[in-house]
C-alpha cells in the first residue's frame, strides 16, 4: 500500500505540507478564503529537533494501536487506511495517547483528527505531497510499516 514518507534531508521546515493539508480539508475552493486570517489545524506537523526538520503524519500501520485503544468504534481501518468517523469521536484522546507516533491531533472542537491520505478529497496524491517544493515528502509503496 502506498504511504506518505518523509527524507529529512530534503525538509526545509518551510511548513507548506501544513497549509497544504490544511486547505485540503477544509472544503473551500480557494486557498486565500480557507486560510485568511485563521490559525491552521493540519492533519501533518512539522518537528525540527536538533537542526533536523521532519513531517509527521499516520503510518497507516498494519496493526493500528490508535483503532484498537478507540472506545466509540470512530476509528477504523479500510484498505490499510486508517479512518476517522468524527461523528463517533467522544474526544477521549485514548487514541492520541496509543499512536507512537504522535500522529493523532484534536480540532478546535475537541474531536480528534488525522491524515488520512486524503482519501476524501483528492485525487490519487495527498495533498502535501503535491505542495511540497522540495520533494522531501513522497507518495510511494515501500516495505511493510
Amino acid at each position: 500500500m502506498k504511504r506518505v514518507y518523509v527524507n529529512e534531508k530534503w525538509c526545509l521546515a518551510c511548513h507548506l505540507c501544513e497549509y497544504y493539508c490544511a486547505f485540503a480539508n477544509s472544503g473551500e475552493k480557494s486557498m486565500v478564503k480557507a486560510l485568511k486570517n485563521l490559525k491552521i489545524n493540519p492533519r501533518i506537523h512539522i518537528e525540527e529537533k536538533n537542526g533536523i526538520s521532519f513531517a509527521v503524519s499516520c503510518r497507516h500501520c498494519e496493526e493500528p494501536l490508535c483503532v484498537k485503544g478507540c472506545i466509540s468504534g470512530a476509528l477504523s481501518q479500510k484498505d490499510g487506511v486508517i479512518l476517522i468517523d468524527q461523528n463517533k469521536c467522544v474526544g477521549c484522546y485514548t487514541c492520541v495517547l496509543s499512536c507512537p507516533y504522535g500522529a493523532i491531533s484534536p480540532t478546535e472542537t475537541g474531536v480528534m483528527q488525522k491524515c488520512e491520505l486524503c482519501t476524501t478529497n483528492a485525487s490519487g496524491t495527498p495533498a502535501c505531497v503535491k505542495g511540497c517544493p522540495n520533494g522531501a515528502i513522497v507518495f510511494e509503496e515501500r516495505g511493510t510499516v
